[in-house]
């Protein structure tokens, strides 16, 4: 996708932007972060005329526990209601609690 067709001003500094579609465009796939004992998924916040919101969540066990302190990239995807077409895509991220 192009740089204009993707707004991820809302993602940490070093957060990985690429954006892409599959099944004909009615799939919104982006690269997720996720350390350690976390996890990362996509959802759905919004879908418009205009634009498409995406969240990646990334989960994080609570109480803490030991973990290795690697990164990985894992590719999140979310099913659309239409094709994105000409639809922007705006990226967000949140950290989430999740029990141990």
């Amino acid at each position: 996708m192009s740089g204009a067709a993707v707004d991820a001003s809302a993602l940490p500094e070093g957060y990985p932007r690429q954006v892409w579609t599959q099944d004909g465009e009615s799939v919104v796939v982006a690269t997720g972060q996720e350390g350690g004992c976390s996890h990362v998924r996509a959802e759905l916040v919004e879908q418009t005329d205009a634009r498409v919101t995406l969240a990646l969540i990334e989960e994080t066990p609570e109480p803490p526990k030991m973990c290795t302190m690697d990164l990985r990239y894992p590719p999140v995807a979310v099913r659309l209601d239409a094709p994105l077409d000409q639809r922007q895509v705006v990226l967000e991220q949140r950290d989430v609690k999740v029990p141990a």
